[in-house]
């Protein structure tokens, strides 16, 4: 019985070896990065509070969620319908896209960065720096004052700051990757590969605990 446990440990510690090394790897990194500098949370410029209750002067049909968005000095209501998010004036007229002049003057109102060109991001692409947000997206090349390159990702017509990206971030996400076993879109968590190696992680400790006890055991 020893012989099959000893043999159960081995293999099974040799599949699952090399992704022991990338999760001990990443979760060092992980530990050793604060996750508000990865998402660049320090450039950020600290805003003045707004008077909110304006929302309260207002109305939208239909409307299930109502944000009040400082866009410079102009205020937007994002108004959600369905799942759907529409941007207004205050007098109930749309929003206009903001135009690329104005997305750089945000950028330096709302950051500490310094924009250089501007695009905009109609189209998904798995596994992309600014999955999760709704498109389109406005992307901003910025720099810091120590020439490091940053991309700020903004929404087009309210001016929202929705991500900013850094090759710090670019690395954390490489490395969640590889923590998560998911290395296109590196989001699942709930991945069949990350379940079948976390049962074989499972089975050569135990196995490897048994061998421990049994060795002890006889040599006593």
């Amino acid at each position: 019985m020893s012989a099959f446990y000893r043999k159960l440990h081995k293999y099974f510690s040799l599949l699952v070896s090399v992704q022991l090394l990338l999760w001990t790897v990443s979760g060092i990194y992980f530990s050793f990065n604060k996750i508000e500098n990865v998402r660049g949370e320090h450039l950020l410029k600290k805003v003045q509070p707004f008077d909110e209750t304006i929302i309260d002067a207002v109305s939208f049909n239909d409307a299930k969620k109502i944000t009040l968005v400082r866009r410079l000095d102009q205020y937007v209501f994002a108004v959600v319908k369905e799942d759907t998010t529409y941007y207004y004036n205050k007098d109930g007229s749309v929003v206009e896209k903001i135009s690329f002049g104005l997305a750089k003057e945000i950028v330096l109102s709302k950051t500490f960065l310094k924009p250089l060109s501007i695009t905009e991001i109609k189209e998904e692409s798995d596994g992309a720096e600014y999955r999760g947000r709704p498109l389109p997206l406005y992307k901003i090349s910025s720099s810091t004052k120590e020439d490091e390159r940053m991309n700020v990702y903004m929404q087009p017509f309210s001016g929202e700051i929705l991500a900013i990206r850094s090759d710090q971030w670019r690395m954390w996400d490489l490395m969640w990757g590889l923590h998560i076993m998911d290395w296109q879109e590196r989001d699942n968590i709930g991945n069949i590969f990350l379940k079948i190696f976390s049962l074989f992680a499972l089975v050569s400790a135990l196995s490897g605990i048994f061998l421990f006890y049994k060795t002890s055991k006889r040599n006593l």
